[in-house]
């Protein structure tokens, strides 16, 4: 079956839409409501979790083996760690990102009454005061603190305003669209995911064709605490394809145009098969691709396998420049991963027997091919 187009100016306006609704992991419910009510926009049902997450299938002409396609709606933030004896914050990062790319940033803090406005600061902000110290304070979160935009100057001011430890920190995304295709803003992990996704669904819906088996799109709530998709799959669900960010930069493969499969991350391989099929339909779509592999990353596949899921798992990703930080993207890559999931959801289910948990001996069980030894010599070529 061939791609099909994808409506980038829905894609581009669900993701503006999404990088507006505040959703660091554990303050979620809000991006949650506004994801199940463009589904039932679309005519879908959604289906939630005890916690949140988000499960919609558009159903197959069998329900087995199920295929999910899996992005995740929580985003890096920080959490109040201490209210300080000046009146300003300490801070506990909420997922894994630097205090680099945290200083300067502008925040909003989720107080139990209100929200209040700040800006995260290096513990030696200005130069007027402290000349050359300003650049070499070290860099962690031990050396920022956020700034209250209030009259506050110790911890009973603070108090008073409502500030309380273990309140949710925000970050402003602050994004920008160029004309060019390129998106430079925080949070594009992985809201652009879910956008895509929302584009690629809807696209399916419209072409009407009905797939070869049920497609689950799952959004999930706690992919950047390790969470992911642990705890948000069905007893149908045979595969999982995750969409998350590619890292590009130095010593890695992915790009900023086109798919980047994931053949490994941090927790191993990729399921060969599932991933090979996912090459195969870049191949024969015409769909722009690379390879690379990840070391310290993991993304809701690998969660849902450490979880003891007995699933097909593989990684599909949009190349971001600065990832965790003030990240990049470009269009292209976003509108090539859509069309790879229409693609793939409408395609030949390769293994029939994966629609049972167990079955016995080996008949119907894939074969990985062990190809002859190269007879190439590179010695004889003139």
């Amino acid at each position: 079956m061939a791609r099909l187009k994808i409506d980038t100016d829905y894609l581009l306006s669900q993701l503006a839409g999404m990088l507006e609704i505040p959703s660091p992991t554990g303050f979620t419910d809000t991006i949650v409501r506004s994801v199940c009510a463009e589904l039932e926009r679309i005519g879908l049902t959604p289906t939630l979790t005890r916690r949140g997450a988000v499960r919609v299938v558009l159903p197959g002409r069998h329900n087995r083996p199920a295929r999910a396609i899996v992005s995740h709606l929580d985003t890096l933030g920080a959490q109040v760690k201490l209210l300080k004896p000046n009146g300003r914050l300490e801070l506990v990062p909420i997922g894994n990102w630097s205090a680099r790319f945290a200083e300067g940033a502008r925040v909003t803090i989720f107080t139990e009454k209100a929200s209040v406005r700040g800006t995260i600061l290096p513990l030696k902000a200005s130069g007027h005061i402290f000349n050359t110290e300003v650049d070499t304070l070290p860099v962690g979160w031990d050396h920022v603190e956020l700034r209250v935009d209030a009259r506050v100057r110790n911890c009973q001011d603070l108090q008073r305003l409502g500030v309380e430890v273990g309140d949710t920190v925000a970050i402003d995304p602050q994004p920008e669209y160029l004309k060019n295709g390129y998106i430079v803003s925080r949070h594009l992990d992985n809201k652009a995911g879910v956008a895509l996704m929302l584009a690629a669904l809807r696209a399916l819906i419209e072409h009407g064709e009905t797939p070869p088996v049920d497609l689950h799109f799952i959004f999930t709530i706690a992919e950047e605490i390790g969470v992911g998709a642990s705890s948000a799959l069905t007893d149908e669900v045979a595969s999982v394809v995750a969409v998350d960010n590619g890292t590009t930069g130095p010593g890695q493969n992915s790009d900023e145009f086109g798919v980047t499969i994931a053949m490994a991350d941090q927790t191993g391989p990729f399921d060969y098969h599932l991933t090979s099929a996912l090459v195969r339909l870049c191949r024969d779509e015409d769909i722009q691709y690379q390879k690379d592999v990840f070391r310290f990353y993991r993304s809701d596949a690998a969660s849902a396998i450490v979880a003891g899921h007995d699933i097909r798992n593989a990684l599909v990703t949009f190349g971001v420049d600065a990832s965790h930080g003030y990240e990049r993207i470009h269009m292209h890559a976003l509108r090539s991963v859509a069309e790879l999931l229409t693609a793939y959801g409408l395609s030949p289910i390769e293994f029939r027997r994966d629609a049972a948990e167990e079955a016995p001996g080996t008949k119907g069980f894939p074969l990985q091919p062990i190809p002859k030894e190269a007879s190439f010599d590179p010695s004889t070529e003139t």
